[in-house]
């Protein structure tokens, strides 16, 4: 794309508010390197990569990167040979420092099934040298010098070299504190040449003795080595040179361990480069409140709730702007300073940005083009001198464009053919408008000349449009109307200054017939504009307030279910717990009775009447299957437990899929496969399904009247009680006992089985003691031996 339109359209301020956020050096070069592409598969990556950095951002608030570096010099040195200095070293420290953390960060984003396409593919590239990195963190320090613990013998050195540094400043001290120190300029010791001396007056340097290595600039004071730490001083420059040697050694051997990899330095210093990018910009689009737009391959542009990006946000009015589906061209008419300029402005670097794959200003859903040019004839000398040297410029440049557009560029003209006659002049902006089209080329020109208002309604695919203008405070409101032609406001914008009446109303008399017809159409689109934006409000707002109520019907109704489900349960709780009362007192009734014919001779009241009142007391209490068939509560709160990463079927589908974004309270972004689609939650069901617990139960069948005879033939003689509860088994057992006298058995049989004996027991234990029982014992070996008894009755 032509240079001239990233000048124009200020896209070098963009690239700066970039570098403000970048991290790297690799990253800086990236940013002053970018540029607009016209490739869809290239722009489409780029802006999926700001969009998993905005993700990112988000969610972790960002990469785990640091200040790097340019390494290519750096390694430019270790393909040749040469040793890399301590700054150096720790330079690729650093950055193999950061490519761990980095590795470390995108694996854990993959262990949380984060679908990050691009970030996990830039991953796949970097290349770590854990056992290098930490030999470089170990040996050299942050500001690039050698630790001790880089080797033994630099070690060894440094020990040597800190004890002679005690035993000079302990001797020079000795000497400060003694006597002598009535010879010395000032008691404090010093530096010279690399050796430890003291400030000695210069007529007593013969005191001290020793070399005199500097002298003060008036020269009474002599900087002296004095003779008893003369030794000392050598011995410690030994070590010294030794420790120099050392270092060196130590440099060439971490750049001989680096030499092998410089190809893969090399590339993880331009993925982390890549990285930082993106990263800077997702800050940027999070500072300018901006969003991915989708991508047209016809170039139908639709940017809703535009703003410039380099314009505050509290100043600028957004505006919609609409080009390529029903209309290329679009003429926007009217006085100056009405935002004419800056709407033709945001449009190209929008669309600039957006190929160059950055997030925009603008609001969700809009959609940019893909242009393989963008020219524009912007000039912002909006003055009253202008002569034919401007005009013949803005011509010299609109011929270039006209000989350089095709069906795929996007051409901007700011106020086309001003400069000359305004008959002349609007000839021809029209003829050029019309060239351009020719081409099948996209169009937004603004202009003053009244003669192009017509030029919409009689030109195919092109719409005219103005900026609005309030008479009342006369001042521009900057709202961009399309398909309304602009109107000068001359006479109104005079009659509220206080201009006569009669001079107004006479020079609208002097207007001929044509000019007046169109401003009376204007006015009366405009009117019309205004009344369907009020329209449309009036109806959005409705919309939005039906949408609403019916949502909190909905709640309100599932609130209602959730509410009666738990009424019932209240309810069928209280009925159990007086029915289970009523059973344990008919129980008791019932011992007491027999109780009572245990100590007669005779009883008034028949075996079988007690049973069957038992019978009849037990029927009473309901199974609780009516809460477990009712499927509306589950269905209810499965409605309200969606969150991000849920799996789900979308039923119009019948296909399953994972909750990616909540965008509403009744809408989701679902991932289905490779495709993501917005669904409505009414469409949504949770792909869990509860498996449902099947208790194993032992039922017996509730006395009924009948001939004994037909009742002997519906009760078994044997009664399984293998698997069950012990409670619940001892009840069973109970219950088949009183089913078996009614049917006139004089022998059963109650297999519970060997186990541990404990179920076995307790059976015995309640035969013992009921008076139903006439004797019982194991059951044959044949027939079951001790996991069975045969119980008979009187």
């Amino acid at each position: 794309m032509n240079s001239k339109i990233l000048e124009v359209l200020e896209f070098d301020e963009i690239r700066s508010q970039l570098l403000q956020q970048i991290l790297t050096a690799s990253g800086a070069e990236k940013v002053r390197a970018l540029s607009p592409v016209s490739n869809v598969e290239k722009v489409s990556i780029w802006l999926q990569e700001t969009k998993e950095g905005l993700d990112v951002e988000r969610l972790r608030g960002g990469f785990p990167l640091s200040q790097i570096e340019n390494m290519k010099p750096l390694i430019k040195r270790l393909e040749i040979g040469a040793n890399l200095n301590g700054v150096e070293l720790a330079h690729i420290s650093q950055l193999l420092r950061s490519t761990s953390e980095i590795m470390r960060f995108i694996n854990d984003l993959e262990a949380e099934d984060f679908a990050f396409i691009r970030l996990f593919y830039w991953q796949e590239k970097l290349t770590a040298f854990p056992e290098i990195g930490q030999k470089l963190r170990t040996s050299i320090a942050n500001d690039g010098s050698v630790n001790d613990e880089a080797s033994p013998e630099l070690q060894r050195i440094r020990q040597g070299i800190s004890r002679n540094k005690e035993k000079v400043q302990s001797e020079l001290s000795r000497v400060i504190h003694s006597s002598l120190a009535k010879y010395l300029s000032d008691t404090i010791i010093t530096i010279r040449n690399d050796r430890y001396v003291l400030l000695v007056k210069q007529e007593y340097r013969k005191v001290f003795g020793g070399i005199v290595h500097d002298q003060s600039a008036t020269g009474q004071t002599l900087y002296i080595e004095p003779k008893q730490v003369v030794e000392l001083n050598n011995h410690l420059r030994q070590y010294q040179a030794q420790e120099r040697l050392e270092i060196e050694r130590i440099l060439a051997e971490l750049s001989a361990l680096l030499s092998p990899y410089t190809k893969e330095i090399l590339q993880n210093n331009f993925v982390l480069g890549q990285l930082d990018f993106i990263q800077a910009k997702a800050r940027l689009a999070k500072i300018q409140k901006s969003v991915i737009p989708n991508i047209s391959v016809e170039n139908k542009v639709n940017l809703h709730q535009a703003r410039h990006p380099l314009i505050g946000q509290t100043v600028i009015v957004p505006n919609d702007l609409v080009i390529g589906e029903d209309y290329q061209a679009l003429v926007i008419t009217g006085p100056n300073t009405g935002g004419k300029t800056i709407t033709l402005k945001t449009f190209g670097l929008l669309q600039i940005m957006a190929q160059s794959g950055l997030a925009i200003p603008v609001a969700e859903d809009s959609t940019v083009g893909i242009f393989t040019e963008i020219f524009a004839d912007i000039g912002d000398e909006q003055s009253i001198e202008q002569n034919l040297s401007t005009f013949s410029s803005h011509m010299t440049n609109i011929v270039m464009i006209l000989e350089a557009i095709d069906d795929k560029s996007l051409v901007l003209f700011d106020e086309l053919g001003a400069g000359t006659d305004p008959q002349e002049g609007s000839a021809l902006a029209i003829a050029i408008l019309d060239a351009v089209q020719s081409k099948g080329s996209y169009v937004m020109a603004t202009t003053h000349y009244p003669e192009l208002k017509a030029y919409g309604y009689n030109r195919a695919r092109t719409i005219n449009a103005s900026m609005e203008f309030d008479v009342q405070t006369l001042s521009p409101t900057y709202r961009l109307l399309i398909g309304v032609p602009g109107r000068s406001n001359a006479f109104e914008i005079s009659k509220c200054l206080g201009l006569n009446e009669k001079v107004i109303t006479k020079a609208r008399s002097l207007l001929d017939t044509e000019s007046q017809k169109i401003d009376k159409m204007v006015l009366d689109l405009e009117q019309q504009q205004k009344m369907a934006e009020e329209d449309y409000l009036l109806l959005h707002k409705n919309l939005e307030e039906s949408e609403k109520l019916l949502f909190d019907l909905k709640e309100g109704y599932q609130d209602f279910l959730l509410k009666r489900e738990k009424e019932l349960q209240k309810a069928y709780n209280k009925a159990s717990e007086t029915i289970k009362e009523a059973e344990d007192k008919s129980e008791q009734i019932i011992q007491e009775i027999r109780d009572m014919q245990k100590r007669a001779s005779h009883s008034a009241v028949k075996e079988h009447e007690l049973i069957a009142a038992k019978s009849q007391l037990s029927n009473l209490k309901r199974e609780k299957e009516f809460l477990s068939k009712n499927k509306v509560l589950p269905k209810a709160k499965k409605l309200k437990n969606f969150k991000v990463g849920d799996e789900v079927v979308v039923t119009t589908y019948g296909q399953r899929g994972i909750l990616i974004e909540k965008l509403s309270v009744k809408k989701w972004v679902v991932q289905v496969g490779i495709l993501k689609m917005k669904v409505s939650l009414e469409h949504l069901v949770s792909a869990k399904s509860e498996k449902s617990k099947k208790k194993k139960t032992v039922q017996v069948k509730p006395y009924v009247r009948s001939s004994t005879q037909d009742f002997a033939h519906s009760v078994s003689s044997q009664l399984d009680v293998r698997g069950e509860r012990y409670e619940d088994a001892l009840i069973a057992v109970d219950r088949y006992l009183d089913q078996a006298l009614l049917a006139s058995l004089s022998q059963v049989t109650i297999v519970h089985g060997k186990g541990t004996g404990a179920l076995r027991d307790g059976i015995t234990k309640m035969l013992r003691s009921d008076s139903r029982v006439k004797s019982f014992s194991f059951a044959p070996g044949n027939a079951g031996g001790v996991g069975a008894t045969s119980v008979s009755f009187e």
